[in-house]
C-alpha cells in the first residue's frame, strides 16, 4: 500500500527565517493554527505559526475529510454553519482544487433507538435552519440503492461538504503565508517565556521569539506542552485507522456511516473507508490521571474504545516521554517531528470486511493506501477553546475530538477575535477550560 504523503522526510515547505517578535505566535500547523493565523493577519497583526514537523501531518491531514453540521453538539453548530460559508469562500481564494464538494453526510439507522437520537438532533438542525432530514426506510434504500441490506431509516443533511485534508489545509496554509503569516516548518516551540506572571515570549528549537500572545493547537501535543506550564487539562489522544481505495464505481457521491463502516467519495474516484465509531487508547500516565473523567463517555460507549497498556516511544503519552525539559535543550517535540502510528491490521480487516458485506457487489475492495492518526479526545467530546487564566496571554484551542477539520475555518475565525479581546459571535461558555475544575456536570457531546 501507498505510504501517507506526509512524513518526517517530507520537503519543508515554510522556511521563513525566525522573527525576533511577533503580536502572536501560534504553536501548531493544522487547521486551526492554520486558519486563525490566516484571520490575523487579514486584520494587519503580525502572527508566526511553528509547526515542530510539516504542516498538517498530524490529525488535520488524516481525518475523515468530512465537513459536516449533522450530529454537532448544540453549542458547535453555529461555528460549524460559518464554518462552511467559510470554506466556499477560502476554497475560491486559495486558488487550487482541494476537492470542497457538496454531497451531503448520511447517518444509518438500524434501531428504533438510532432513529429516536437522529430525532433528537434533528430538532437541533431544525432551530438553526439547517437542512438535516430523517428518512424511513424505503427513502434511505433510495439514497444508497447499492447497499447490499435494509435499514430503518437514516438522518441527512444534503448541505454538508466534503474536502481532501492533505490538499486543503497546505492550500490554506499558502494562502496564509501569501497575506502575511510567517509559517516556520521543522521549528518546534518548546516552552513559553514567562515574566511577571505572563507571557512574555516563546523559547523554540532556533531561538526566542518575543510576544505578548500565544495560541496553542498543537492537538495531540496540547496537553503535554501545557502540563509544563502548570495547566492541566483532560485531554487523551485515541487512534484511529483509515483506508483509502482506487477509483471505483459510484455508489454513493457523499459521505455515509454505520456502526461498522463510514465512506465517503474522493475527488480521484476512490472511497476513504474507516470502521465506525473504533479507536484505540494508549494506556500512559496521563489515561490515569484523567480516567475519572472519562467514566461518563465509557458508560455511553463502553465497547467503543480498546486498549493497550503503553504508547511507543515518545508518543505524547508514552510512559518513557519527559514531562519536563529545560528551554536550551531538546524537547519531545523535535524528538517526534510528525506523529505517525502504524495502521492498525485488526482496524484494516474490519474495514475491509465492513465494506465488502454493505457492497457485496465489490468481490475484492481495491485498498490502495492505509494510515493511522491521534485524536485529540475530551472527556465531553467538545473541545477547549478559552484563556488560561493561570497565563496571562495564553490561548488554548485543543480537543477537537475527530470533529476539527471541519469546523476548522469557522474556530479560526472564532479564536482570531479572541485573541485580539474582540467578541466572539458565538457563546463559548461550553467551551471553557473551567469545566472540568469548577465541580461541573460532565455534559456529553453528541455520540454521532
Amino acid at each position: 500500500m501507498t505510504i501517507f504523503p506526509f512524513t518526517e522526510a517530507s520537503p519543508v515547505q515554510f522556511q521563513a527565517p525566525l522573527p525576533k517578535t511577533s503580536d502572536v505566535v501560534i504553536v501548531g500547523g493544522g487547521i486551526i493554527g492554520v486558519t486563525a493565523a490566516l484571520f490575523l493577519a487579514r486584520r494587519n497583526i503580525p502572527v508566526t505559526l511553528l509547526e515542530k514537523g510539516r504542516i498538517a501531518a498530524e490529525q488535520s491531514s488524516r481525518n475523515w475529510g468530512w465537513i459536516r453540521q449533522q450530529g454537532r453538539d448544540a453549542d458547535e453548530l453555529p461555528i460549524v454553519i460559518e464554518a462552511q460559508r467559510l470554506w466556499r469562500q477560502l476554497a475560491e481564494e486559495c486558488g487550487e482544487d482541494i476537492g470542497l464538494t457538496q454531497t451531503g453526510v448520511t447517518y444509518l439507522a438500524r434501531t428504533d433507538k438510532e432513529m429516536a437520537d437522529f430525532a433528537k438532533f434533528l430538532k437541533v438542525a431544525e432551530a438553526h435552519g439547517v437542512d438535516t432530514r430523517l428518512l424511513d426506510q424505503g427513502e434511505t434504500a433510495k439514497l444508497i440503492p447499492a447497499m447490499s441490506r435494509s435499514f430503518k431509516g437514516a438522518m441527512t443533511t444534503p448541505s454538508d461538504m466534503r474536502a481532501e485534508p492533505w490538499v486543503a489545509v497546505p492550500s490554506l496554509a499558502r494562502l496564509a503565508a501569501r497575506q502575511g503569516v510567517t509559517i516556520i516548518e521543522n521549528c518546534a516551540a518548546r516552552m513559553l517565556d514567562i515574566s511577571a506572571g505572563r507571557i512574555s515570549g516563546v523559547w523554540t528549537e532556533k531561538g526566542r521569539i518575543a510576544t505578548s500572545n500565544v495560541l496553542v493547537a498543537s492537538g495531540a501535543w496540547t496537553s503535554l506542552f501545557l502540563r509544563a506550564h502548570g495547566v492541566s487539562i483532560p485531554q487523551l489522544s485515541v487512534r484511529t485507522t483509515v483506508a483509502a481505495t482506487a477509483p471505483m464505481p459510484e455508489i454513493h457521491a457523499g459521505a455515509a456511516a454505520d456502526e461498522r463502516i463510514a465512506f465517503r467519495r474522493r475527488k480521484d474516484g476512490g472511497y476513504t473507508l474507516a470502521a465506525g465509531g473504533s479507536h484505540l487508547l494508549y494506556v500512559g500516565p496521563d489515561a490515569l490521571r484523567h480516567a475519572p473523567k472519562y467514566l461518563p463517555a465509557l458508560k455511553a460507549n463502553p465497547f467503543g474504545t480498546r486498549y493497550l497498556p503503553a504508547a511507543p516511544r515518545a508518543y505524547p503519552d508514552s510512559w518513557s516521554t519527559p514531562r519536563k525539559w529545560d528551554a536550551d535543550k531538546q524537547s519531545p517535540f523535535e524528538r517526534m517531528r510528525v506523529l505517525n502510528p502504524v495502521p492498525e491490521p485488526r482496524a484494516l480487516h474490519a474495514i475491509d470486511r465492513g465494506f465488502k458485506e454493505l457492497f457485496p457487489q465489490f468481490e475484492a475492495v481495491p485498498l490502495r493506501a492505509s494510515w493511522a492518526g491521534m485524536i485529540d479526545a475530551m472527556p465531553d467530546v467538545v473541545p477547549v477553546v478559552d484563556r488560561a487564566a493561570a497565563v496571562p496571554g495564553l490561548v488554548i484551542a485543543t480537543g477537537m475530538s475527530g470533529h476539527g477539520f471541519g469546523i476548522g475555518p469557522g474556530m479560526g475565525r472564532v479564536l482570531s477575535d479572541l485573541i485580539q479581546g474582540n467578541e466572539a459571535g458565538h457563546n463559548l461558555h461550553r467551551f471553557r477550560l473551567s469545566r472540568f475544575s469548577d465541580g461541573s456536570r460532565i455534559l456529553m457531546g453528541p455520540s454521532l
